[in-house]
């Protein structure tokens, strides 16, 4: 297990994402997921008040409502740590104090929880003094209604400029951020805001930890592949990327684990992060990412490099 820096979150080293959950898996393929993840001792659920709306008949919420129901139903929500996310749904964006305050009461309404353990700010909103922000989230963690904020999609400088105006105004701080970080997209991550992360000690918990689903292997030259991602990885599908799937594919032969387990355990690796994550649609495949192992120094050096 990991301790999140800055709190007293212990979680598992693999963050189960949700954003699948209403929209490529139904309710009864989510809470069968679900019920895995927490079977092999998983306990990190990441969800948005988003997550699905972009589904044809979806508004937004399903995932948070799916997580909610099966929460209440296992009566199991003290054992496990929620995050969930506010300013990118269509009726509720930006972060400024208002909507902030009535996006988490909608999502705690869904959840069917009176808390949310780590709540970000989904996306920077330059529109909303920053003050306006943290001092909403100061009111909400003073009312038991989150515990911890964090930051996804901001900038290097904005996220600097946050964490300093938090700590000159004794106001919540971010004390993690979710970027998007994979094998296959580093450049923008460990150039400009690893920095920042490690002058401030705080961590990343990566999203698109897989490179949506490039990193498990089942995309090979030649291949065609039916699923909702494939469009999404077609940037990958160049001789590099089948040159670092090959290589993640011998390493997972040494330690008797699945590709995708590599490739979560190369992030696990880097110092600026925390704990990644990834979904799944089926038990099949959550049971591809919950294998945790430790990769050697040269493994490690082998596929930072062929990567880059």
């Amino acid at each position: 297990m990991i301790t999140i820096a800055e709190t007293d979150l212990v979680v598992h080293p693999l963050c189960l994402g949700g954003n699948v959950f209403g929209w490529s898996a139904d309710e009864a393929q989510s809470e069968a997921v679900l019920d895995a993840y927490t079977k092999h001792g998983g306990n990190f659920i990441d969800t948005a008040d988003v997550y699905s709306e972009w589904k044809e008949g979806n508004v937004g919420g399903e995932s948070e409502s799916i997580i909610g129901t099966w929460a209440k139903a296992r009566g199991n929500r003290s054992e496990v740590v929620i995050a969930t996310k506010v300013a990118m749904l269509s009726k509720r964006p930006g972060l400024s104090a208002t909507n902030i305050i009535a996006a988490c009461d909608e999502s705690l309404q869904r959840l069917q929880t009176d808390y949310i353990d780590l709540y970000y700010s989904h996306k920077d909103d330059e529109e909303t003094p920053i003050e306006e922000t943290l001092t909403a989230y100061a009111q909400l963690i003073a009312q038991g209604k989150v515990r911890y904020i964090a930051a996804s999609n901001f900038s290097p400088e904005r996220l600097a400029q946050s964490l300093k105006f938090s700590a000159d105004n004794s106001l919540p701080s971010y004390i993690a951020v979710q970027d998007h970080y994979n094998l296959m997209h580093r450049a923008e991550f460990e150039t400009n805001q690893a920095p920042v992360l490690a002058q401030n000690v705080i961590k990343c918990i990566p999203y698109f930890g897989l490179a949506r689903g490039f990193l498990t292997g089942k995309y090979r030259a030649g291949v065609t592949v039916d699923s909702m991602r494939a469009g999404g990885v077609t940037e990958y599908q160049t001789a590099k990327g089948y040159a670092v799937v090959s290589a993640l594919e011998e390493i997972s032969k040494v330690h008797n684990s699945s590709i995708a387990a590599v490739a979560l355990a190369w992030l696990r690796a880097q110092p600026q992060v925390s704990t990644p994550i990834a979904s799944a649609r089926t038990v099949e495949q959550l049971e591809e990412i919950i294998q945790v192992i430790k990769l050697s120094s040269d493994e490690v050096t082998k596929l930072t490099k062929l990567s880059q």
